[in-house]
């Protein structure tokens, strides 16, 4: 009897599966931190024989050839995929023994990238699922303008055409497991809150199977948001092959050590609630909350390979963060300290704290205070469903290079929820503006009759 167990990495946005059968499995897409894979192994009782790759990935550095290396699994990487190490090419069609009456079977489905490819399941000759990868996403597909501008709308093409494939060759009961899709900004579609689903299910809702490849490529193209900046680093590191993870403690910090970093242009890095943040910090340090999405928002934002020291209240949650942001290669944070903001400074008068709202709030502003400055933080497609007129618009991945543009005056600070304003409050704090964090959901602007739409 097979089994397929996920492995979610939510910071990301992605998933990693284990599959096989009563002795040797499949990891398909593995993680970085390879150490969940090999623990999930162990529970099973199951020796890993194949790690495969359905593409070079463009959102995160693989574990799969340390995690080959280590366990002395075949690894399997498309056969087209441009790579400097050794390993087991894949072409359509091919086929491997994962457990006894278990196989894995190749299909190439290009479209998130040329070489792409997805792999079904088979026990006993009968496929029970498929690893789809960037191609069939819940409700979607992965987006197809990672690899190079001038490909998009071909690949976009391609990615209707894979789409169609897979649906045509599986039966309706194969469960559809891909990658991305979870959260990921690898996604190009929407999965309306699902977290699993089948063939059957995403015949009548997929937008790659209910539109025409002419609808479907402009609706796509039309929807593509922005690409984190880290990305341009992931797929060159996973074609070179990834150097195996680190996570042994960093060296502590003290205050003068914390004070050295900032005074050395580098990024000191609060990792406690946006909550606690506001209320007193290191003047100068940004806060990414360490239950947020760290990763995803300190690598798009960070300048790629400036130092980092990172606070938090504990060593557990300096843990989390180093495994987060290894994930995406920041490698080694250069320093860290747990404690209080008390304990990393020198002098009280290094600390810094800003105010806090909601958009009530912001509403009795606009009221009693004239007009003060708004700063939403938002993605270029989330102001299509509506704004606050008249506020300054800078997407928060934006926001280090463009401090220059934001009007003098106290800045309201908002995006969708709050944690994103909190992130864009610390980084006009840092450059000693006075802010106000709108720590509060979107819809509430709506409610506070803040809003307008934007066509």
């Amino acid at each position: 009897m097979f089994f397929v167990d996920t492995l979610d990495t939510a910071g990301l946005g992605n998933r990693s599966y284990l599959a096989g059968g009563e002795r040797a499995a499949v990891v398909v897409d593995p993680p970085r931190d390879i150490d969940r894979v090999i623990a999930a192994a162990a529970v099973r009782g199951v020796r890993i024989a194949l790690v495969v790759e359905t593409h070079l990935h463009n959102d995160y550095v693989s574990g799969g050839l340390e995690l080959a290396r280590t366990t002395g699994a075949r690894y399997l990487v498309p056969a087209a995929a441009q790579v400097s190490f050794a390993r087991t090419p894949v072409a359509d069609g091919d086929t491997a023994r994962v457990d006894e009456g278990i196989t894995l079977r190749a299909m190439a489905t290009p479209g998130h990238t040329p070489h792409h490819t997805s792999y079904v399941l088979e026990e006993d000759g009968r496929a029970v699922a498929a690893f789809t990868g960037g191609s069939l996403l819940i409700g979607g597909v992965g987006r197809p303008d990672l690899v190079e501008p001038r490909l998009t709308e071909q690949l976009a093409r391609a990615q209707h055409a894979s789409v169609r494939l897979l649906a045509d060759t599986l039966d309706d009961e194969v469960a559809v497991l891909p990658t991305h899709g979870f959260g990921s900004f690898c996604s190009a579609g929407r999965g309306a809150g699902a977290t699993t689903t089948t063939v059957g299910a995403e015949r009548g809702s997929n937008e790659a199977l209910v539109k025409d490849v002419d609808t479907f490529v402009a609706d796509l193209l039309a929807g593509l948001d922005d690409i984190p900046a880290y990305y341009a680093h992931m797929g060159p590191a996973n074609a070179a092959g990834p150097s195996p993870i680190d996570l042994t403690p960093p060296e502590p910090a003290d205050a003068e050590r914390v004070a050295q970093r900032l005074a050395a242009g580098e990024w000191v890095v609060d990792l406690r609630s946006r909550v606690a943040f506001a209320e007193g910090h290191v003047a100068g340090s940004f806060n990414f909350e360490g239950t947020g999405a760290p990763a995803t928002y300190l690598a798009w934002l960070i300048p790629w390979g400036r130092p980092v020291t990172l606070l938090a209240s504990t060593a557990e949650e300096i843990a989390d963060a180093q495994r987060e942001l290894a994930r995406v290669g920041i490698d080694r944070p250069v320093a860290t300290a747990t404690g209080t903001p008390e304990s990393w400074v020198r002098t009280p008068d290094e600390l810094r704290s800003f105010a806090r709202s909601d958009f009530a709030g912001l509403a009795a502003a606009r009221r009693h205070g004239g007009a003060p400055v708004i700063l939403d933080v938002r993605r270029n497609s989330e102001r299509a469903g509506g704004a606050i007129p008249g506020s300054v618009h800078i997407p928060l991945h934006q926001l280090p290079g463009r401090l220059g543009e934001i009007p003098p005056g106290v800045v309201w600070v908002h995006c969708a929820g709050g944690m994103r304003a909190a992130i864009g409050a610390s980084l006009l704090d840092a450059a000693g503006r006075e802010v106000v964090a709108v720590d509060d959901g979107f819809e509430a602007a709506r409610a506070a009759g803040l809003t307008a739409a934007v066509a």
